[in-house]
């Protein structure tokens, strides 16, 4: 069971983000918590799966009934605005779900503030049920949506912390611009934890994938920093 008030919950899709972040803001593991989770004072941080798949039954474990704290939906996205460079920061005002529908984010206008910086875009985020690997399907998706970025996982978070009372917040950056192709071999290599998967390990020998996943390590690792500083505002 939680222990401490918990006054921000971040929540990013897989471990590997979890880690990026927490590294960066010198957060000590959770051992209490049956999976991967890092804490300190009122912040609390810990993936919830591709797609959100693993909200549902982790939800208890990181708050106690009587927590009401801002859950932010953090980590990598992909650009739809053509605009948008690797790196960038995206701080939502709003998040379109796989049906179209809309929800605002709910935290304060000072919170918000406090975590944009200076080169932050917003706009709406799009969370799509599968990756979008390529250009034409970006620009697709801008087209229909007029989202800034997509992801898979804002909806299911900003649709959770609404049902439990708790204010919202989407920090995310850009690891794809609207330019780049994701190999769809190099989708396929991380089950929904974002664990590789061993036996698929053999696409990287082909040049094409493994020099996508290496652009897309970089460019990871530039994102996430990005959201790090714009979480160490947030929490100052």
């Amino acid at each position: 069971m939680p222990t401490g008030l918990v006054a921000i919950l971040v929540l990013t899709a897989v471990e590997l983000e979890t880690r990026a972040l927490a590294r960066a803001l010198s957060l000590p593991p959770l051992p209490s918590l049956p999976f991967l989770a890092f804490g300190g004072g009122t912040f609390r941080i810990a993936p919830v799966g591709i797609g959100a798949g693993r909200l549902k039954e982790r939800w208890p474990a990181l708050l106690s009934a009587s927590d009401c704290p801002l859950v932010v939906s953090a980590g990598v996205c992909g650009a739809l605005d053509p605009r948008l460079h690797v790196g960038d920061l995206v701080v939502c005002d709003s998040v379109i779900d796989g049906g179209g529908a809309r929800l605002s984010v709910t935290a304060s206008a000072s919170q918000r503030a406090a975590a944009q910086g200076a080169n932050a875009s917003t706009g709406a985020m799009v969370s799509s049920s599968q990756v979008v690997t390529t250009p034409e399907a970006k620009a697709a998706l801008r087209a229909k949506t007029g989202g800034v970025a997509v992801d898979m996982e804002s909806a299911a978070i900003l649709e959770t912390a609404s049902r439990h009372g708790c204010a919202s917040m989407i920090l995310r950056g850009i690891s794809d611009d609207a330019r780049e192709t994701l190999p769809e071999e190099l989708m396929a290599l991380m089950d929904n934890d974002g664990h590789i998967r061993v036996g698929r390990m053999l696409a990287l020998a082909r040049p094409r994938v493994f020099a996508a996943a290496l652009r897309l390590k970089r460019a990871s690792r530039q994102a996430l920093g990005t959201v790090a500083d714009s979480l160490a505002r947030l929490a100052a």
